[in-house]
């Protein structure tokens, strides 16, 4: 059973930052993908950020150059920096990580708050 443990959400002032982490714990295999969802209220559940683990990052358009994912092979450790925050960020974010081989799966984390300011 994988689990997926985030930390670091919180309130902040527009123009601010915040670092979200997430750490995959229980499985054997390769997390070939890592990476970051999020859903603001009456809103579907956007792509932010992944990457794989050979370090390919994909970022959606309205993040892109304030946002930052990283990732740490060997803790299984998924992190995003946000900078430059805006009100339009706010949302639930949700760790997420797949693997598109097999055994495939996909694992979601439990989800963390991030509310920005104006």
């Amino acid at each position: 059973q994988v689990q997926l443990v985030e930390s670091g959400g919180g309130l902040v002032q527009a123009g601010g930052s915040l670092r979200l982490s997430c750490t995959a714990s229980g499985n054997l295999f390769r997390f070939e993908f890592m990476g970051w969802f999020r859903q603001a209220p009456g809103k579907q559940r956007e792509l932010v950020a992944t990457i794989s683990d050979d370090a390919t990052t994909n970022y959606a358009d309205s993040v892109k150059g304030r946002f930052t994912i990283s990732r740490d092979n060997a803790k299984n450790t998924v992190t995003l920096q946000m900078n430059m925050l805006k009100p339009d960020d706010t949302a639930v974010y949700y760790c997420n990580t797949e693997r598109r081989t097999f055994p495939k799966f996909t694992y979601w984390g439990q989800g963390t708050q991030v509310t920005v300011s104006s």
